[in-house]
């Protein structure tokens, strides 16, 4: 795959689609399996209030990645994300209910950078809060 955004057409203040990501308790128990990752905190509710969280919470990894979807469907290549790094702000809380919670994640060309790289800057909030801080990429465009 290649990038499919061409440097050229890509301006500074260039915004990607904003996408939303539900998250449910069972979204959780999926990736707790998929990644090996499986803290309480993630799943039971009782053992995330023990230790001072609201109630469960959505891996910090998974909030992570599925903030730089917003990134890789936009350039239409995951291979083209050159670096990405994020701090985390705040948990994204995942009630016991049929809708869970929602990810909300935006981004926008920040800087155009030497060999046809630029850096995105994203931003992710749950429940109106943010999530992730100090989110960017740097994509290799075409």
């Amino acid at each position: 795959m290649t990038a499919k955004i061409s440097y050229a057409d890509v301006e500074v203040g260039t915004e990607l689609p904003a996408q939303t990501f539900p998250v449910t308790r069972a979204t959780l128990v999926q990736y707790a399996g998929a990644s090996g990752d499986f803290n309480p905190i993630h799943w039971n509710e009782r053992f995330a209030k023990e230790v001072g969280l609201p109630d469960v919470i959505a891996h910090g990894m998974f909030t992570m990645a599925e903030a730089v979807r917003v990134v890789t469907d936009w350039v239409g290549d995951p291979g083209a994300v050159v670096e990405y790094g994020v701090r985390f702000t705040r948990p994204v809380v995942v009630p016991d209910d049929d809708k869970g919670a929602v990810i909300e994640v935006s981004g926008k060309v920040a800087a155009k950078l030497d060999g046809n790289t630029v850096r995105v800057d994203l931003t992710a909030t749950s429940a109106g809060q943010k999530v992730l801080g100090a989110s960017r990429a740097v994509v290799r465009l075409a």
